[in-house]
């Protein structure tokens, strides 16, 4: 059974997602910028174990807790070990109040039709059984879209919700992430194609299921807005997908149905040299611009049906989840969120 108060937390709680799920061939890359040159390790293990060393400290930050952060997607090797004493999904849940996730994708294929597909996942139930065993909450699973290819899109939103239904037969609640790269000529026209490819696959999952969609940010501000309102959607998040944090912020702040779901964005200027204080420093600045932006509410009642304009502020009906509470809003049964010029927001300059 889904765990009730997660559920909920991730449906209308204020914050974002985390994401910590750099999977094996991202790491070294990942390790450099955090101040770790491959020279510091031998083989697979011991950078697996440099890397853990490192989630964990940010994990055990003061800063990471949930006033800001919603959950945290995992690599399957930190779901197995330990933080603080701790199996890792435990200690996130019971210490930090964050909703854990998994990443179960095994990377991806060649690109084929100006995408790249999902690899086959081995072992797939007893690795959804063994995560709900732990009390993960979710799983994650990334396809790569380069190029505006309707059948290539097709495939890859296919694949993904096909696999989504998988995990929602486990009791596990899947983020369906079909990445756009951000430097493809097409990416505007392939936002079109991915936005009516999901729309189609929204219709066939089973009754009452919901599913959440992590998205790149997209060239036309609100684009997903409608994916947001749709029943079927719990949350879509964004990835930052190679822009810079100052870049990425200023782009979702302009997206005010869309909450953050950031990697290296949340990771950059942490450095394996610093004293916990400027750690817990560092991270607590990152912390605080992504959620800033990931909470604005501007014209959301003008871009979605279901919400109404009201004296007090943009209201929904009881049914349907909040995007994103600004601070102060802590009960999900709340109708009613801030007026957007009521919302204190500090960016980073352009």
């Amino acid at each position: 059974m889904i765990n009730p108060e997660q559920l909920e937390r991730i449906g209308s709680g204020a914050g974002f997602v985390a994401a910590l799920d750099q999977s094996g061939g991202s790491t070294p890359k990942m390790l450099a910028a955090y101040g770790i040159p491959e020279t510091a390790y031998n083989d697979d293990a011991e950078m697996f174990d440099l890397v853990h060393q490192m989630r964990a400290r940010i994990m055990t930050s003061p800063p990471f807790d949930r006033d800001r952060i919603l959950a945290a997607i995992l690599f399957e090797d930190t779901m197995d070990r330990l933080v603080d004493g701790q199996e890792t999904a435990q200690y996130l849940w019971g210490v930090k109040g964050v909703v854990p996730f998994i990443k179960i994708d095994k990377g991806l294929q060649p690109e084929a039709d100006g995408v790249h597909l999902m690899r086959p996942i081995p072992s797939l139930q007893p690795l959804l059984a063994r995560a709900r065993g732990l009390g993960v909450f979710g799983t994650k699973m990334r396809s790569f879209i380069r190029q505006p290819d309707k059948e290539g899109i097709s495939a890859v939103v296919a694949q993904q919700f096909e696999l989504a239904v998988d995990v929602l037969a486990t009791g596990l609640v899947p983020i369906v992430e079909p990445e756009i790269d951000i430097h493809s000529a097409g990416k505007t026209e392939a936002e079109k194609l991915l936005k009516q490819a999901i729309r189609e696959a929204l219709v066939s999952l089973p009754t009452d299921a919901q599913v959440i969609l992590k998205l790149s940010l997209p060239s036309e501000d609100d684009f997903y807005a409608d994916l947001v309102a749709d029943v079927r959607v719990l949350r879509v998040l964004a990835l930052s997908g190679g822009f810079s944090r100052a870049e990425a912020v200023q782009i979702l702040a302009r997206n005010h149905s869309l909450i953050a779901s950031f990697s290296r964005a949340l990771l950059e200027g942490l450095d394996v040299s610093q004293s916990d204080d400027d750690f817990n420093s560092t991270l607590d600045a990152s912390i605080e611009q992504i959620v800033q932006a990931s909470i604005i509410l501007v014209h959301i009642c003008q871009s979605v049906d279901l919400w109404q304009w009201g004296d007090t502020g943009c209201r929904r009906p009881a049914d349907v989840a909040l995007v994103g509470r600004p601070p102060g809003h802590t009960s999900a049964k709340s109708q009613s969120v801030a007026r957007p010029d009521q919302l204190a927001i500090q960016l980073p300059a352009d």
